[in-house]
């Protein structure tokens, strides 16, 4: 896979700018095991199972970081936001995306978010989330690892831009057939990949600095212990990384609503 830019911006069914300085704000974080959303002007984050319930079942409408079914995360996102926002308003809703994710997955995103009568979509590619939701330092070049429970991105930021990203489709739920060795020796393939590419000073200098990760892999201290071996540098765990990405949507959100333009 070739270095890769960041994926497109939302689709164009809804308006972009101006967003609206007394528009509510969402935050969403679609994960394929767990959905997060943080409404403005609300304390706490909202964090419940990536489930829908058609017909009395129960499905999983995200998988591998990839939305298969839009109406029924349309209908998850209505039973969680669709009370907490006020009638007669139209969000702003800032929400994150796997840096690799296709267009299919944003157009299903943001027919799933329609719900909700959106002003304005905010999408935010999940790594860059995770950096701002740590309040990283993106002076420099930042190597980020997204370590889901389905799927883990690996993300190259250069001056705050995605610059290069690899991803595979394995995650902490796979931990059970695949030793945290194995996941760990995905990641450094990746990386090792990415080596191969244009940007190798960015990385060299990424790596010396030490990788972020963030998602709930990050919680798991065998995972970053045995990164930090294989890499040979030292690994920095987002603080609370389950939710750093949707922190970080927040804050795009946040300065979306402060400065419209």
């Amino acid at each position: 896979m070739t270095d890769t830019e960041s994926v497109a911006t939302s689709a164009h069914r809804f308006p972009t700018w101006p967003a609206c300085r007394l528009c509510p704000g969402v935050a969403i974080d679609l994960g394929s095991t767990r959905t997060r959303a943080w409404t403005q002007g609300r304390r706490g984050i909202i964090d419940v199972p990536t489930v829908a319930f058609p017909d009395s079942r129960v499905t999983h409408p995200i998988r591998r970081g990839t939305i298969v079914d839009a109406d029924g995360t349309a209908r998850m996102v209505e039973r969680l936001l669709g009370g907490r926002i006020p009638r007669f308003t139209r969000p702003v809703v800032a929400f994150t995306t796997p840096v690799l994710s296709d267009r299919r997955h944003h157009t299903a995103a943001t027919e799933a978010l329609e719900v909700l009568r959106p002003r304005t979509v905010l999408p935010v590619e999940s790594a860059r989330a995770i950096a701002l939701g740590a309040r990283a330092d993106l002076s420099r070049p930042l190597l980020v690892v997204d370590l889901g429970a389905h799927l883990t991105e690996v993300a190259l930021l250069v001056d705050g831009t995605v610059s290069a990203a690899r991803r595979t489709a394995l995650g902490t739920s796979d931990l059970d057939t695949t030793t945290p060795r194995g996941l760990v020796a995905e990641i450094a393939a990746m990386v090792t990949d990415m080596l191969r590419g244009s940007l190798v000073p960015h990385l060299v200098d990424a790596l010396e600095r030490g990788p972020l990760l963030g998602g709930g892999g990050a919680l798991r201290p065998e995972v970053t212990y045995q990164l930090s071996l294989r890499l040979d540098t030292p690994i920095h765990p987002a603080p609370q990384p389950h939710t750093a990405a949707l922190r970080g949507a927040a804050e795009v959100l946040r300065s979306a609503l402060r400065h419209p333009r």
